[in-house]
């Protein structure tokens, strides 16, 4: 069930936070919500799992394109996990997700207990980013559902041997069909942001990777992605030859979690954490 919290600002945010255990924080990617998890959650083993909308997403409210950050959104989870009464949380991070919890193991790593990585790194490939840039804000030209299920196979390049169901309910998770065609399922401003930090000068991520040093650590990426290269991940892998490592044949960016590939390296991670 989604419940709502404050965030310092005085933005109201969704969660759901649902059995016990080890608390296990999961966080979506750009554009998505908490469904991001659907998939995975039916796999899971006995634990506490919180996911979040974050702010501008899903059912979260709407606070303008200036806070639609990394850092902001790292600072929500933390929020989050205040909130809930949680020290500390292993961390499942989907492409945004996972540059939030990388940031959160450099700003705030003794409230992590580990950081599984889904198809993120701390270099992301420019194809990929402008991918993104191309629908990111905008509603699509489907009008149903059931028809943006059938184009959704020639607009994910990478992807094969998925069945048509997962393609409808992919396209149910991430718009809301209307009287007027599909909308998005978050504020159209996230472009603005998103445009803001694909103009800015580059990053160096490869500090925040580094400290997780210390931390259980897995990585999972879609073997056709275009966002984590296969480069970047040898490297990932060189730096830390302990990290749990697993890569999904079929899958570009992103993987859906619920592949035997991901499965067995979110377990292993998860063992690792307990």
């Amino acid at each position: 069930m989604t419940q709502f919290f404050m965030a310092p600002d005085g933005a109201h945010l969704a969660y759901s936070d649902e059995g016990t255990g080890l608390p296990l924080l999961c966080l979506p990617g750009l554009t998505r919500t908490l469904g991001d998890f659907d998939y995975l959650r039916p796999h899971l083993p006995p634990l506490r799992l919180i996911r979040m909308d974050y702010r501008g997403r899903g059912q979260s409210e709407w606070t303008g394109a200036a806070t639609y950050t990394v850092p902001q959104e790292a600072q929500d989870a933390l929020a989050l996990l205040d909130h809930l009464g949680v020290g500390r949380a292993a961390v499942l991070g989907t492409s945004r997700g996972g540059l939030i919890g990388m940031l959160l193991a450099a700003l705030a790593k003794p409230r992590l207990i580990g950081l599984c990585l889904n198809d993120i790194g701390p270099e992301i490939h420019r194809p990929g980013l402008t991918r993104i840039f191309d629908y990111v804000g905008r509603n699509p030209a489907s009008k149903d559902h059931e028809t943006l299920a059938a184009a959704l196979p020639r607009n994910m390049p990478g992807f094969a041997n998925v069945p048509p169901e997962r393609w409808l309910a992919e396209a149910r998770l991430h718009y809301t069909e209307t009287g007027t065609g599909l909308k998005i399922t978050y504020d159209p401003a996230l472009r603005d942001a998103f445009l803001a930090a694909f103009d800015g000068p580059p990053v160096d991520l490869w500090p925040l990777f580094d400290a997780c040093a210390g931390l259980p650590l897995a990585l999972i990426r879609g073997a056709n992605s275009d966002l984590l290269t296969a480069e970047t991940a040898r490297e990932m892998l060189r730096r830390r030859p302990d990290m749990i490592f697993a890569e999904v044949p079929d899958r570009a960016h992103i993987p859906f979690l619920d592949e035997p590939e991901s499965l067995s390296a979110i377990q292993a991670f998860l063992k690792a954490c307990a």
